[in-house]
């Protein structure tokens, strides 16, 4: 019998200072990383190799230059001690992809995942989600949890009505198991970014793809016919076939942030009207323009009036937040309503906290009694 150390274990002692991993969670300083090629050993073959995840920090010099590590993340891991299953991440490669909300990298795909049923689907709320999920550039599916809550018509009538928004849902339940083997042959060797609304079946679907993995799942508030969240951090979980999934914190109005002029182009209706001709105006707002492409019979053109407002809104108010000699700032009030007042001077006018206020008066007590 050769004495000769099996491949695996002799590959890492010739890179036993310089490993290349994913970072699969961010908590405070420390990184969760799982190092490429040890987990797909076969457990004959491993007999005391390290473990396939270690837990790392930043070294300074990263810090120094401002290199944020984010889940998803490709980096070089240096110096591993195995016995205490620690190690220093020396560098982050470059990446594919980024998001800011959740904070991932190299993410190929985004998987919106909303119930049909407790809660009831908002298309407004839905509609919100698809164009944060459209501005990423990212992939993206849509997943409609609970289809054992509704009839066989109704599921034909939503799947008609969110096709002529330009998407194929896929309809599953966790509950039944229905449309799950489809959903994982979709999120097969990827990265996906999984987010929705709280409440919808996130972490129960999560739970389904990936046995033993036991994410806390809440129930949905009986007042407010809303989910409770109940996941914290974003994390990476590897997928039994391949694949890694990220789940993040569920929220139930995205940040809108995109610019008056680039918001028709994340809604598939309006792309395919401007494939097909061109508005006059290059720079047409597709409100009320004359000649508008774009303008017209389709289901969501009011939820694209509605952004456009908010988009409009934003854009003010970075401008006003740029000019820091600005006269005026932008109020908004109600849905529509928005006004200029006069900018006052930064704390010159503020009040006293009163929780400061009631501390000095303590503090007046206490002399007084002395």
């Amino acid at each position: 019998m050769s004495s000769e150390p099996p491949t695996t274990l002799r590959t890492l002692s010739v890179e036993e200072n310089s490993l290349r991993g994913t970072v699969l969670a961010v908590q405070a300083n420390f990184y969760q990383v799982q190092l490429d090629g040890i987990g797909d050993a076969s457990s004959e073959s491993q007999g005391n190799l390290p473990q396939p995840q270690l837990l790392c920090t930043r070294r300074t010099r990263l810090k120094k230059i401002g290199q944020q590590v984010m889940v998803g993340d490709r980096v070089l891991v240096e110096e591993p001690d195995w016995e205490g299953g620690r190690g220093a991440i020396a560098q982050v490669f470059p990446r594919t992809t980024e998001l800011s909300r959740p904070p991932v990298a190299n993410a190929s795909n985004i998987l919106l995942v909303f119930a049909l049923e407790e809660p009831s689907l908002d298309v407004y709320q839905l509609s919100r989600f698809l164009i944060k999920a459209e501005s990423t550039g990212l992939d993206v599916s849509l997943c409609l949890n609970k289809r054992d809550l509704i009839s066989a018509d109704r599921l034909r009538w939503w799947e008609q009505r969110l096709q002529g928004w330009g998407y194929q849902p896929a309809f599953m339940s966790v509950y039944t198991g229905e449309g799950l083997a489809e959903l994982r042959s979709v999120l097969s060797h990827q990265m996906t970014v999984v987010a929705g609304p709280s409440g919808v079946g996130k972490s129960s679907l999560i739970n389904q793809l990936i046995p033993n993995l036991d994410l806390r799942v809440g129930e949905v508030s009986g007042k407010l016919g809303r989910g409770r969240h109940t996941t914290r951090h974003v994390e990476l979980f590897e997928l039994p076939d391949g694949g890694l999934l990220a789940d993040t914190p569920g929220f139930n109005q995205p940040q809108m942030d995109s610019t008056p002029q680039e918001l028709a182009t994340y809604f598939p209706e309006a792309r395919a009207r401007l494939a097909h001709g061109n508005c006059q105006f290059s720079d047409c707002l597709h409100r009320d323009e004359p000649n508008c492409i774009v303008r017209g019979d389709w289901e969501r053109y009011e939820h694209y009036l509605n952004f456009l407002e908010k988009a409009i809104a934003y854009e003010e108010q970075l401008n006003q937040q740029s000019d820091p000699d600005a006269a005026l700032k932008l109020k908004t009030k109600g849905k529509s309503g928005r006004q200029y007042e006069p900018r006052l001077e930064s704390k010159k006018y503020r009040r006293t906290a009163r929780r400061t206020q009631l501390q000095q008066l303590e503090e007046l007590y206490q002399e007084t009694d002395l």
